[in-house]
């Protein structure tokens, strides 16, 4: 089992390259940041289902790209992932720029994690239709892959078109992991169809639906089904471990650099991880 840390990265928390090597140097695997660029005062989609406003980190949180660069810099194993991008509100062939040019700087260490996003708001400000934001994802994540695959890439879906176009730098890893967020009823249709892995939220009947995604994996033909669950309690890991998850990534306080720290050092005791050999 593998152990990640997850933070809206803001200009009140943790700079993204002190969190980044408190991470690594007490031992966890990975770090995610999500992404807003922006937050609508006036939202007819709700934060919660009961309602109220979103955390004042949703406003103030860092671009995740830039972010993890200097992550990236601070580091030298600890892999670096959006936890998530809302492709939908990026364009592909800027973004697949990002994507690679990170995974280049950091010696093959990013995990692009997306999903669709819910703000509607958000959405329309960007020039998305809410209600064509999957098919508008899928179509991007498709863009994106030709540009990191093909030497002249060229592309022509619904939403994105483009005919011999030359982009570099191209990712370090062979194939860019797409961790496909969400815990919806149509998400492992996604995840199987143009994703690598699956990265849920836990949740109460998560167990059930890793074991309906691992069967349909197998069936697929996929050799593992990997799953990386996010916001999880220490108390998950072992019913977690169990049901085949090989990594839970934990969330850590945004606007409070000493919480942030008091609870790495928390996660670090209750999992028992090894504080890797010092950095000479």
């Amino acid at each position: 089992m593998k152990f990640g840390l997850a933070v809206f990265s803001t200009d009140r928390g943790l700079m993204p390259g002190d969190l980044a090597r408190t991470a690594e140097e007490n031992g966890f695997e990975s770090l995610f940041f999500p992404e807003h660029t922006h937050m609508p005062v006036h939202r007819t989609a709700h934060f919660l289902p009961e309602g109220g406003d979103v955390p004042v980190e949703y406003r103030r949180t860092l671009d995740p790209f830039v972010a993890l660069t200097a992550a990236a810099c601070a580091t030298r194993d600890l892999k670096l992932g959006t936890g998530i991008c809302l492709v939908t509100q990026r364009d592909p062939i800027t973004t697949a720029k990002e994507v690679a040019t990170l995974d280049h700087i950091s010696g093959g260490r990013f995990l692009f994690g997306v999903a669709a996003g819910w703000n509607r708001e958000e959405m329309r400000n960007h020039g998305t239709d809410p209600r064509r934001r999957l098919s508008v994802m899928a179509d991007r994540i498709a863009a994106m892959r030709a540009i990191w695959t093909q030497d002249e890439a060229s592309y022509q879906g619904p939403y994105v078109s483009f005919d011999r176009i030359e982009s570099w730098p191209k990712p370090v890893q062979a194939e860019v992991p797409i961790l496909i967020g969400g815990n919806g009823p149509t998400v492992i249709d996604r995840v199987l169809s143009y994703g690598t892995e699956w990265l849920p939220e836990s949740r109460p009947d998560l167990v059930g639906r890793i074991a309906e995604y691992r069967a349909r994996a197998r069936e697929a033909g996929w050799e593992d089904a990997p799953v990386t669950v996010f916001g999880c309690d220490p108390d998950d890991v072992a019913r977690y471990e169990e049901a085949g998850v090989h990594r839970c990534v934990f969330w850590i306080p945004p606007n409070d650099a000493s919480a942030a720290h008091r609870r790495v050092g928390e996660l670090t005791e209750r999992l028992g991880l090894d504080r890797p050999a010092t950095r000479s």
